[in-house]
């Protein structure tokens, strides 16, 4: 598949990962979660897993694993891409033996580690941004699969701090002190307006790290539009942006009038040394605000996200009758005036189901008034010496005892 065909799969599955973070502010990882998923495609046996598989990657299951394998073994000099696959002791099966040996050799593979342990390995291998591992570890935890993206980058050109006054009469100029204000005509810094189908008129920030990364924000002139049209539409413009400079289409500000609008202020004035066709120079400055947000997400029971026919094949994997899955994310980022960084650390754990519930009763029997005690000798089977002869001992009471006066125990 060429690259404009990852992003529409990918982009289809950030729509589902976003519908179940809500509506509310927060940030997730759609590349970290589909790699997990993308990972059990070599144990998935039957048509049946495959064609699971195929509709929520996207694509066909072996090269979608081969993406995931590619992206960890030969990561972004932006972005650390780490995996893991940890079996408990001695439940490997044939089946679990050929999957792990088909993942790439830069999985971290071995026993499940202690809480402590993965903690550190977070912590490891997501810049230091995530410190706890999303699952608990209990000891009916038989395998766990998980994937880390993380990256901390500086902007090329820095944005200028400014008084939140100027994002205008929004809740959020009452709010905030301060704000960032894109430098002006600085091609680091893209700034554009355009139309979409899905969202309508909106509004786009590009900023280029050092280093190749881009970070796009985008805003729907209209509020009441759907967060997921939104994020669509900043899916299709930063991706389309990305492998080509200006393929975004743009909207022109002379089709638009003068004054004030939903999000902008047009103005108009003489310029000089104007190279444009028409002697038309057009100028868009962003202000937005700084922001971080900190999200987990339980990705179980979503069908679109793949992760219960995921557990489904790993547990075949491991042939376990009864069993259960646990599939978080734990994703964290911040946007300031010199830079991005963010991180998600994504697991998917397997356990094995305990036997039915029952009941447990116990009795507390109180040794306390005069009792008997007796000592006899028997005979052990289990002594090399005795080969089943009993000797004149065997069953003879040796002691006996009447307790009637306790003492202090030492």
């Amino acid at each position: 598949m060429e690259a404009v065909q990852w992003t529409r799969a990918l982009g289809r599955y950030a729509e589902q990962l976003h519908a179940k973070a809500g509506e509310g502010h927060h940030v997730v990882s759609p590349l970290g979660a589909w790699m997990v998923v993308a990972l059990c495609a070599p144990a998935a046996e039957g048509e049946r897993d495959r064609e699971v598989l195929a509709r929520v990657l996207g694509a066909d299951p072996d090269a979608a694993f081969r993406l995931a394998a590619s992206l960890l073994s030969d990561p972004h000099p932006l972005v650390a891409a780490a995996g893991g696959l940890w079996l408990r002791s001695g439940a490997e099966k044939p089946g679990f033996k050929a999957w792990r040996e088909a993942l790439p050799q830069v999985v971290d593979t071995g026993d499940i580690p202690s809480q402590a342990d993965l903690d550190a390995w977070t912590v490891e291998h997501t810049l230091g941004l995530i410190t706890r591992f999303p699952i608990k570890i209990t000891l009916t935890v038989v395998c766990l699969l998980a994937s880390t993206l993380a990256t901390k980058v500086s902007w090329e050109v820095p944005f200028e701090v400014v008084s939140a006054a100027e994002l205008g009469g929004s809740p959020w100029s009452a709010r905030l002190r301060s704000a960032l204000r894109a430098p002006r005509g600085d091609p680091r810094h893209r700034q554009f307006l355009a139309a979409t189908e899905r969202a309508g008129t909106v509004c786009v920030h590009l900023a280029q790290a050092r280093g190749g990364l881009l970070v796009g924000s985008v805003i729907a002139a209209d509020e009441d539009a759907s967060p997921w049209d939104v994020l669509a539409v900043a899916e299709e413009i930063v991706t389309a942006e990305a492998r080509e400079r200006g393929s975004a289409p743009r909207l022109s500000l002379f089709d638009l009038p003068l004054g004030d609008g939903p999000l902008w202020t047009i103005g108009e004035g003489p310029a000089t040394n104007v190279k444009a066709p028409g002697g038309r120079l057009e100028q868009v400055v962003s202000v937005l605000p700084a922001w971080d947000a900190e999200t987990t997400v339980d990705l179980a029971g979503d069908e679109a996200l793949g992760f219960e026919d995921a557990a489904r094949i790993v547990a075949s994997a491991l042939e376990l009758r009864a069993w259960w899955y646990e599939a978080r994310q734990a994703c964290v980022a911040r946007y300031s005036a010199v830079g991005f960084e963010a991180a998600a650390v994504t697991a998917l754990a397997v356990g094995v189901s305990a036997g039915r519930p029952g009941i447990l009763r116990t009795a507390t029997v109180r040794f306390a008034h005069p009792y008997a005690v007796v000592a006899s000798v028997f005979d052990d089977d289990r002594a090399p010496e005795s080969a089943g002869v009993r000797t004149p001992w065997h069953g003879l009471p040796v002691f006996s005892a009447w307790v009637s006066d306790p003492s202090d125990a030492e």
